[in-house]
């Protein structure tokens, strides 16, 4: 049976974490929470749910991530798959099990939950955010002839193809520069539509001007960077 390890990266997700942690499928061997300065009870609710937690004080996504990315390069044993899911409830966590099946199945070497339209509840993406992975997917259908159709957080890959990525954005890019990299390095992908709800709490991101500009920004920096290599 592969080895699957889920890493969550978390501000103020109080409200929301235990419920994610709960609907994640038996088959994963451990919930690694990342903590991302949060001031409220995340890091409490998380423990008493179950999985593994970390703190990182930088504040940043892709910080959260390669925290949690750091912790699991230090076991003596290395996982098969990493799936990332965010904290606040926006996916639904029990469809890890269709997630890593191409993978699986098929050895497909990484995978994204696609936000499709009819499959996501109204309201649950902003504008903003239908706008951005809309213009992000096609610059990369364009200048890469990528298939993309979503920068979805919800995403699994073999854990050794990962480490080939060489990840390092700390904050919003994180998320695009995966599959930019994914496309680069030859990497086999498919997307899956996964289901897509109104997040608990409100979005640090998308909740934003300030947020949604600086990830716009980031993202297509990110784009454009690659396009000149």
């Amino acid at each position: 049976m592969a080895d699957i390890k889920v890493i969550i990266p978390a501000f103020n997700e109080a409200d929301s974490i235990a419920k994610v942690i709960q609907d994640i499928p038996d088959t994963v061997s451990e919930i690694i929470v990342v903590s991302n300065n949060s001031t409220d009870d995340t890091i409490k609710n998380a423990t008493n749910a179950g999985a593994t937690v970390l703190s990182e004080d930088r504040k940043g996504y892709g910080y959260a991530c390669l925290k949690g990315m750091e912790y699991v390069a230090k076991q003596s044993k290395k996982p098969d798959i990493i799936v990332f899911i965010d904290g606040d409830y926006s996916d639904y966590p029990e469809e890890l099990t269709k997630l890593v099946a191409p993978i699986l199945d098929e050895g497909i070497d990484f995978v994204v939950g696609a936000r499709v339209p009819e499959f996501r509840e109204a309201g649950s993406m902003t504008p903003q955010q239908v706008f951005g992975n809309w213009l992000a997917t096609f610059l990369m259908k364009l200048l890469f002839r990528a298939t993309f159709t979503d920068l979805g957080p919800f995403r699994a890959i073999k854990y050794e193809k990962l480490l080939t990525l060489e990840m390092e954005d700390k904050t919003y890019g994180w998320t695009v520069e995966m599959q930019l990299k994914a496309i680069k390095r030859k990497l086999t992908y498919i997307e899956v539509p996964v289901h897509y709800k109104k997040r608990i709490g409100v979005s640090k991101v998308s909740g934003t001007v300030k947020g949604s500009i600086f990830a716009g920004v980031k993202i297509l920096g990110w784009i454009f960077k690659y396009s000149l290599k």
